[in-house]
């Protein structure tokens, strides 16, 4: 029986609840208000659960993946959002700066407000997964672009982008259904009496465009190999022994590279299915305990690897399979990437930050979500950070917070 379980529940902790939107706080003070005076004619039972499914659905809501839209204008235009109800979402940039209440510029250490929070309408939302969708890649990068995503029920699927963005640009388009073009299953596994295991979900994908492949870590501790124009699976990477979080591929070397719940980093060849070396970022830190690997990243030059851990992060030399460095947060590194030779580092604490190679922290920014899981970064230098409360925190290459909007759902396509 294969081992069954959800990446995002146990290792990474939820610790703050978000604020209702304005208009339900203000029905909840209206009703109570209501009831504390005694007048039981007045009172709206069923506005007040509403109000508070509202508050709950909210506050649970985790944006798991964010990645901004392929697009002519070199400033961003749209960023999409996968969350924990099983949605991808588009949000126009341009329209929550400008109904963003108060975009601000936060310091570590400095004593402000909370940031108001936008509470944004998607341009478009298409329910795509059973269960949280976990990530979201574009094979490609214009209008032929496919959208592809994974989530809990073990499935990924794609997309014409040309069609969700017309759903997003045109309102005559809503109400309509988007059917993926594709879909993958992960297989069961087979038990005594022909009894099949539940499908292991899919935590993470990367896509080779060259030749239309994606890598699938997955619950069942295996990493897959699919073929995009067959729709078969080509190779099962097996030799982990618990579930994986990540994946990239490092094309360079035709070789893949995972990170796991059982803490170790493996590099894996595609020629033959095997493992060609096992990395253990534990031994880099200082704190002893073992600890699961969340992310996984690689440079352009594909000569340095950058591990994510429930303790910190760690930088290795893929030439001589060396660390650099490690850096002890004592709070999880839920995501992570190489960006102009730097490294960008979010977790589970509000903070994102920036190290050079040698790993000196370069710079330290307060972001919405009190627990990050997703960072990604435009070309123009834009990052997008979403997180717990599906809220996500734009912020400009210089490091002022453009907009911080809530993600509502819409609906689906």
């Amino acid at each position: 029986m294969n081992q069954i379980s959800s990446c995002r529940k146990s290792p990474f902790p939820l610790s703050r609840r978000l604020r209702m939107p304005e208009r339900s706080v203000m029905e909840a003070r209206r009703i109570t208000s209501r009831g504390l005076g005694g007048d039981s004619r007045e009172w709206d039972e069923e506005g007040y659960r509403r109000s508070i499914l509202v508050e709950r659905e909210l506050s649970s809501r985790i944006v798991f993946r964010t990645a901004f839209a392929p697009s002519e204008n070199p400033n961003p235009e749209i960023v999409l959002v996968a969350s924990s109800d099983g949605s991808l979402s588009a949000y126009s940039i341009s329209s929550c700066i400008s109904s963003c209440p108060r975009p601000i510029l936060c310091s570590k250490g400095t004593d402000q407000k909370a940031p108001e929070v936008l509470w944004a309408d998607p341009l478009c939302s298409i329910q795509a997964h059973k269960g949280p969708s976990y990530d979201l890649k574009l094979y490609g990068n214009d209008e032929e672009a496919l959208l592809l995503s994974c989530g809990d029920d073990g499935c990924i699927r794609g997309w014409k982008w040309a069609e969700v963005h017309m759903a997003a640009v045109q309102a005559s388009n809503k109400g309509e259904k988007l059917s993926p073009i594709f879909e993958l299953v992960n297989p069961q596994k087979e038990g005594p009496w022909g009894a099949l295991s539940p499908i292991p979900e899919n935590n993470a994908i990367a896509v080779d465009k060259e030749d239309g492949s994606i890598f699938s870590a997955a619950g069942d501790s295996c990493a897959y190999w699919w073929d995009m124009e067959t729709g078969k699976r080509k190779i099962v990477f097996k030799g982990h022994s618990d579930y994986l979080h990540s994946v990239v591929i490092r094309k360079s070397s035709n070789q893949i590279i995972t990170g796991s719940e059982d803490g170790t980093a493996r590099v894996w060849d595609c020629r033959s299915g095997r493992c060609a070396q096992v990395i253990y970022p534990e031994k880099c830190s200082k704190l002893k305990e073992s600890s699961w690997i969340s992310s996984v990243a690689l440079d352009n030059s594909e000569s340095w690897l950058v591990c994510g851990t429930g303790r910190g992060l760690s930088a290795w030399s893929l030439l001589s399979y060396e660390c650099i460095f490690s850096f002890d947060s004592h709070a999880p590194i839920q995501d992570l990437l190489f960006h102009d030779n730097q490294i960008l580092a979010v977790g589970a604490e509000p903070v994102l930050r920036c190290f050079n190679i040698n790993g000196k922290i370069l710079s330290q920014i307060q972001c919405a979500p009190s627990s990050a899981f997703s960072i990604s970064v435009h070309p123009s230098g834009v990052t997008a950070i979403g997180g717990y409360g599906g809220l996500v925190d734009v912020i400009s290459e210089f490091g002022s917070h453009l907009c911080i909007f809530g993600c509502k759902n819409a609906g689906s396509f």
